[in-house]
């Protein structure tokens, strides 16, 4: 491969890098902390996670091509699910973080986004209902934020152990 189309690869990955990770770690410890504190409504934490949601599925898709050219153009690259190096194993671990993101993601996106609309047209019937349902939700919200923001630190460890090799 030609050495601007992988300096051109490893530059689109790090931008996209930055709008996943970035905005994941501006959710989880900036926009998040605010809702709690009550200086955030619940209704803007719910259309900033909506904005947010299509930077983050095309920065995904941006991740797994330009993550492929590199990998597949890396000395180091032995074949699929050969693991026999320190540099492998850590793209192994790095890739079952990266793939636990994704699921973390789907589900909050498809499941948990849902669940707050469906919250919010509730509170205008029966506010007691879905405030009990709206803590249950945030909660388990929470839980899933702070194990992403796991996930995206593994990631970067895992990339930086393989780089170092």
């Amino acid at each position: 491969m030609s050495f601007w189309l992988l300096t051109l690869s490893y530059w689109i990955h790090l931008l996209a890098t930055v709008v996943w990770l970035g905005g994941l770690a501006l959710m989880g410890l900036v926009a998040w902390p605010a809702l709690q504190q009550q200086t955030l409504a619940a209704n803007h934490w719910l259309e900033l996670q909506k904005r947010f949601t299509p930077w983050i599925n095309g920065s995904l898709v941006i991740l797994l091509i330009t993550g492929f050219v590199q990998m597949t153009n890396d000395p180091n690259y032995d074949g699929f699910l050969q693991v026999g190096t320190l540099w492998a194993q850590a793209i192994l671990v790095k890739h079952i973080a990266v793939g636990a993101m994704i699921l973390i993601g789907a589900y909050v996106q498809w499941r948990l986004h849902p669940e707050m609309e469906r919250i919010g047209l509730l509170a205008a019937k029966r506010p007691e209902l879905a405030a009990e349902e709206q803590a249950a939700v945030l909660r388990r919200e929470n839980r899933l934020l702070r194990l992403n923001l796991l996930c995206a630190a593994a990631v970067l460890f895992f990339t930086a152990v393989a780089t170092a090799v």
